[in-house]
């Protein structure tokens, strides 16, 4: 049978990219890949998220998706994350999909439906859909495992280039900083600034 799980990081993010993380195994068993540390990757440490990932690769493919904040301000993010997972799904023409639910529980069976559409007829995989997967999937696990781990790589070369930028969520004091320093020089936003976020729109409003 083959699985694919699928997670994603960086949605609440007003830094960066989203980042969504395809797993695909087949006839793996569950166990084999939690040994490997499959996992929830926010109750990982950096160094277990990095030595799980390495693990999983000899057990799966992976398949990293990114989602621009250029196209994030230009789109809307749940249709463009469910657009990025059914040609997930056509890619890899799984069996069952074990994926993170976008949204509340009562909205699960109407986002499958979207999805299935977008893929079509030919692949009509089994969906497993769940608020916090992570923790009862172990490809679902790994897949946030890849999708963590990617978006903290693209994160650290963005900080290279552009000082202390912080976690790139808007409850971060050291994001927040950033903002507000960049709003108050008046400079045009990088492309790797999800401007239409109300924190945008509430900082500007503070900063002046």
């Amino acid at each position: 049978m083959r699985v694919l799980g699928i997670d994603e990081a960086g949605r609440g993010c007003v830094l960066g990219a989203l980042v969504i993380g395809g797993f695909v195994t087949e006839d793996v068993e569950e166990q084999l890949l939690r040994d490997a540390g499959a996992a929830d990757s926010k109750r990982l440490s950096v160094k277990r998220r990095s030595l799980a990932r390495a693990a999983l690769s000899e057990l799966g493919q992976a398949d990293v998706r990114l989602v621009s904040a250029i196209e994030i301000d230009q789109g809307n993010l749940n249709t463009l994350e469910e657009t990025v997972i059914a040609d997930l799904v056509r890619t890899w023409r799984p069996d069952l999909v074990r994926m993170d639910a976008l949204g509340p529980p009562r909205g699960i069976p109407k986002v499958i439906d979207r999805i299935q559409a977008m893929v079509g007829d030919d692949i009509q995989p089994t969906w497993a859909v769940a608020p916090k997967a992570a923790p009862t999937y172990a490809g679902t696990g790994a897949a946030s495992i890849l999708a963590k781990t990617t978006r903290d790589t693209l994160l650290d070369e963005l900080k290279k280039e552009w000082g202390v930028l912080g976690s790139g969520y808007p409850s971060d004091p050291k994001t927040r900083t950033w903002l507000t320093d960049w709003i108050r020089s008046g400079k045009p936003w990088p492309p790797f600034v999800r401007t239409r976020w109300q924190t945008i729109a509430n900082l500007t409003q503070l900063a002046h």
